[in-house]
């Protein structure tokens, strides 16, 4: 059952920041999107041969109800391909989708594909440096698919890391469509996240062989689904979920189950009501992604200790809204919302876990019950958030839903708001003469959240990985990794920094990492100053860093200071590296404009936004 709570203040306030931060630009897209309402389709005015085209494929049937404009009809856009594990069931949903469009008298159409890389793949290799740009591709490819504008709905099939915000992005310029987004579910649970971790670090240190590693590995990726552990595609099924373009409970139900075949009926039949052509009122995108949803998807980040990705996504994600956010809106916001979620790597559960202990909707209900949500918001089931509090079932073969448990099931994975595993929600913003950056601390024990040491610099993971193999970082000190900025390379994600340092770390060495560049949604127990703004070839403070500097990271006062007086960083030349073989092979050569038009990362990273 709701309860009437107020909202805390600072949820309030920092909400009320953004608004009217954002009143021009937020009053553009609306404007904007309302005179795409007021158009509509083009089904009604194309050209004979233009609806001979948009039709030729369908059967007979669905011909007539789209030439007569008798019915709904819904684009597909699909990430689907079998590269990702995740992305592997989406193989066979535009036949489903169809037949359960067709059972509610409308009709359905791919309207387009978008790519989908796999950061699992790539990490440590040439083609992650293309991975934060395949978010703004992915982008522009929904923009092309739904510009056939002849759909009342559409339906977003993405989970990993950049496609969710991708499709997000694109479908938001197309904010008057009813619009739903279609998970497929994580993997079941394989090897352990504590045994997988284990292995990695062993592995590191020169214990396991290949075959052990490659052993461990297989056994944690097992099968179709997503990656069990709380990285970025799992962040972003929460995300879909908190903002209410999910159905409720939608995001952790494994693929191939009949739960799981009854929620995508069920995401058809809400895209279909929302259209308001079937008597319900008309629910568009646009009336769900507001200031306060937004809020609400940087809380449940924050609750969940969830990606650090995230300060980039999210933040590219509103502006593509004409909602503006930065990194001082996420951290005094963390300072009040309790982290409720242990998942790996923030713990040893993985979301298989998480769900089965109560999932969203004890969290949703735990977050609302404390003023921490705003419960009045616009979802793909209708107004308000409290129906997210409750949890899917078949109910005689049919969906159906019943109350989240009152308790959780498992409170070393998932705690209520009386009794969090941290009052705050663990994401740091870092300031000093380096710049602005962010840290997640969920998994950092406070006795590793201050470190001073001497600076190690490098300008790319794979000469820090060199240093550690030869032994030669067996001291204090803190990786200055430059250069890893979205203008310089990209961002690839520096995820294989992390089993070094944590072993360097068990040794009882104090050590940090501060870079321009990305640590993933894997962000461990390692304090990492990311995203530092401004980037290297930006002239940031970080090109000035020199071998054996003094720097503190410290995470409870939020400074990071590079022990140098502010005359003598002045004199110091800017460090130009020679980049060039980052703009060559693996597709690099076309992905030039991306690099030069880049934003900075807290602004998104986005060469669209700029």
């Amino acid at each position: 059952m709701s309860t009437i709570t107020p909202t805390h203040p600072i949820l309030d306030r920092v909400t009320r920041r953004i608004t009217e931060r954002s009143a021009p630009t937020r009053a553009t897209y609306l404007d904007a999107m309302e005179a795409q309402r007021k158009q509509g389709t083009q089904r009604a005015g194309l050209g004979c041969a233009n609806m001979a085209h948009t039709t030729a494929a369908l059967p007979a049937p669905d011909k007539l109800k789209i030439h007569a404009e008798r019915a709904p009809h819904i684009g597909i856009v699909t990430a689907y391909n079998d590269m990702l594990s995740a992305h592997q069931p989406y193989e066979n949903y535009p036949p489903r989708l169809r037949e359960h469009a067709h059972a509610l008298g409308a009709t359905a159409q791919v309207a387009g594909g978008v790519p989908a890389m796999c950061d699992g793949i790539t990490q440590g290799e040439d083609g992650m440096e293309l991975s934060l740009f395949s978010r703004d591709v992915i982008a522009l490819s929904t923009s092309v698919a739904l510009s056939h504008n002849v759909f009342d709905a559409a339906l977003m099939l993405g989970i990993c890391d950049k496609i969710v915000p991708g499709l997000f992005m694109g479908a938001l310029q197309f904010g008057h469509l009813s619009t739903v987004f279609v998970p497929s579910g994580p993997m079941t649970s394989g090897l352990s996240n504590d045994a997988k971790a284990k292995v990695r670090q062993q592995f590191a240190q020169g214990l396991v062989g290949r075959d052990a590693l490659l052993e461990s590995e297989a056994r944690a990726y097992h099968s179709p689904g997503t990656c069990t552990f709380y990285g970025t595609a799992n962040s972003n099924q929460m995300l879909m979920e908190i903002m209410g373009l999910h159905l409720p409970g939608a995001s952790f139900v494994n693929p191939g189950t009949p739960l799981r075949e009854a929620l995508t009926r069920g995401a058809v039949k809400r895209a279909v009501a929302n259209t308001g052509r079937t008597g319900e009122p008309a629910v568009r995108l646009a009336d769900i992604v507001t200031e306060k949803a937004l809020v609400n998807g940087i809380v449940g980040l924050l609750a969940t200790g969830g990606s650090t990705n995230h300060t980039l996504h999210l933040v590219a994600m509103a502006r593509a809204a004409g909602i503006v956010m930065d990194w001082d809106d996420f951290a005094e916001l963390s300072h009040v919302v309790p982290l409720l979620a242990r998942v790996y790597p923030n713990g040893s559960a993985d979301v298989n876990h998480f769900h089965a202990a109560g999932g969203m909707g004890f969290l949703m209900r735990e977050l609302l019950s404390a003023g921490l949500l705003h419960a009045d918001v616009q979802t793909v089931m209708g107004p308000g958030l409290w129906g997210y509090t409750r949890e899917p079932w078949l109910d005689n073969g049919q969906l159906a839903w019943r109350e989240a448990p009152e308790r959780s099931g498992d409170t070393g994975v998932l705690r209520p708001a009386s009794d969090p595993f941290s009052p705050d929600g663990g994401l740091r913003l870092l300031q000093g003469n380096l710049g602005r950056s962010v840290v997640k601390v969920s998994a950092v024990k406070p006795e590793h959240r201050v470190v001073r040491a001497q600076a190690v610099v490098v300008n790319d993971q794979q000469e820090l990985l060199a240093l550690f193999s030869a032994g030669q970082l067996e001291r204090d000190f803190v990786a200055v990794v430059c250069y890893q900025g979205p203008r310089a390379n990209g961002m690839p994600e520096l995820h294989k920094l992390t089993p070094p340092l944590a072993v360097l770390q068990d040794k009882g060495f104090k050590v940090a990492l501060v870079t321009d560049g990305r640590m993933s949604g894997a962000s461990g127990k390692v304090p990492a100053a990311i995203h530092l703004s401004p980037e290297a070839l930006a002239a940031g403070p970080i090109a000035r860093v020199r071998e054996g500097d003094w720097i503190t990271l410290d995470c409870e006062r939020g400074v990071l200071e590079l022990e140098v007086d502010a005359a003598t960083l002045a004199r110091r030349r800017v460090r130009h590296p020679d980049l060039s073989a980052h703009q060559h092979g693996s597709g690099r050569e076309l992905f030039q404009l991306f690099r030069r038009q880049a934003g900075t990362a807290e602004l998104g990273a986005s060469p669209l936004l700029g």
